[in-house]
């Protein structure tokens, strides 16, 4: 293999391998990964321009079953500090996301053993019946296996039910690694990849949008690195004609602050941010058929995620005024609307505020900023 060919490969929209991409990612110079998926991002989004989101990260509670080794954010059931968010809690979160600017709830939770579809039906119609403008880009492939086990039900089946009852767009939550010998490792109470790409199968036939990630740095291969990648790549080409699939793709680094992984596993976030930038360009140059690739800013910070704008990325994420699991094991960035679109600014790009769709929003001239700004690094 020559690394130039490859290159070239890719930038005629040609799906690379995945050993393909092994290769490259061992052995071409991030300067020559960056050019390639820098340009191959202005073929797919032409404007000099990256976009962001105003949404909250809220949770329907934090009781969960799954046990992942890298989750610091969960309670088993009966646990003191077990809990399920109520409507008036969810009203004041929701009314302060508008007051922010934000029209979105991404709402995601643990394993809830008692909680079925039903709730989460109910749930999402009520939200919606209070706050018919509001977006729930909510739950994630996991959580959809789990609620379709304890309904004996299908994924597809599940999820009509819950679009019809409100659901907007589906996270792509819980992907890890989707490979199953890192799943039993790190996160066996979760779906498998298998079942975790099957759910957006079933999300595509429905035209529910979703998109998907990929958690690494822990104990898996630079292959199996690779391989999620290709499954991802492989299910977008699935989707039915009608269908967008999925939107975005964004990748970001193992938190490891007191997880279980690192105490038991001894995996350690040892990802640099060259390493990251890497990975930003491989995602870029391995989904072709992916328009949106998002920087993780949260994981990484303002000055690796400005250089992944550079490097393939188009677009900035959310300014989270609302994240508590990614958090709970130690990331510590955090922006206002004024900081993120001074920082895209300081990249060279125009700020561009957008909804889940991808549509462009115009930024609401009495937009609310946050009491805290904590754009640099703090510990908790």
């Amino acid at each position: 293999m020559q690394i130039q060919d490859l290159l070239h490969k890719a930038s005629e929209g040609e799906f690379l391998t995945a050993k393909e991409g092994v290769f490259l990612f061992e052995n071409a110079t991030t300067a020559e990964l960056m050019f390639t998926a820098n340009t191959m991002r202005y073929e797919k989004v032409p404007e000099k321009t990256i976009t962001w989101i105003i949404d909250r990260n809220s949770n329907t509670t934090n009781v969960c079953i799954a046990n992942c080794k890298f989750c610091n954010f969960y309670r088993r059931p009966g646990h003191g500090e077990a809990y399920i968010t109520s409507i008036e809690e969810y009203k004041q979160k929701i009314e302060e996301t508008f007051a922010f600017g934000g029209n979105q709830l991404l709402l995601q939770g643990g394993h809830h053993p008692d909680l079925g579809l039903k709730y989460y039906c109910d749930l999402f119609s009520e939200l919606k019946t209070l706050y018919p403008e509001l977006k729930l880009h909510a739950l994630g492939p996991p959580e959809i296996a789990h609620i379709t086990k304890l309904e004996q039900s299908t994924h597809y089946e599940v999820l009509k039910a819950l679009k019809e009852s409100g659901l907007d767009s589906l996270p792509g939550a819980g992907a890890e690694i989707l490979d199953d010998r890192v799943r039993r490792l790190i996160s066996k109470g979760k779906c498998g990849g298998k079942e975790w790409l099957d759910v957006m199968r079933a999300a595509h036939k429905l035209d529910i949008t979703t998109s998907a990630t990929m958690m690494f740095g822990h104990i898996e291969t630079n292959l199996e690195r690779m391989e999620h990648l290709v499954a991802i790549r492989q299910v977008q080409s699935e989707k039915p004609a009608h269908a967008k699939g999925f939107l975005a793709f964004i990748p970001w680094p193992f938190m490891d602050e007191d997880t279980i992984l690192k105490k038991i596993k001894r995996a350690r976030n040892e990802v640099t941010g060259d390493e990251y930038v890497r990975m930003i360009a491989m995602s870029r140059i391995m989904l072709p058929n992916v328009i949106n690739i998002q920087a993780s800013w949260l994981t990484v910070g303002k000055q690796i995620a400005q250089i992944c704008l550079h490097s393939g990325a188009n677009d900035f994420g959310s300014i989270m005024i609302e994240e508590n699991v990614v958090s709970a094991a130690g990331a510590a960035f955090r922006f206002t609307a004024d900081g993120i679109q001074e920082a895209i600014k300081e990249a060279g790009f125009k700020p561009q505020l957008r909804d889940q769709q991808y549509n462009y929003r115009t930024l609401p001239k009495n937009i609310k900023q946050q009491e805290l700004n904590r754009e640099t690094m703090i510990v908790d």
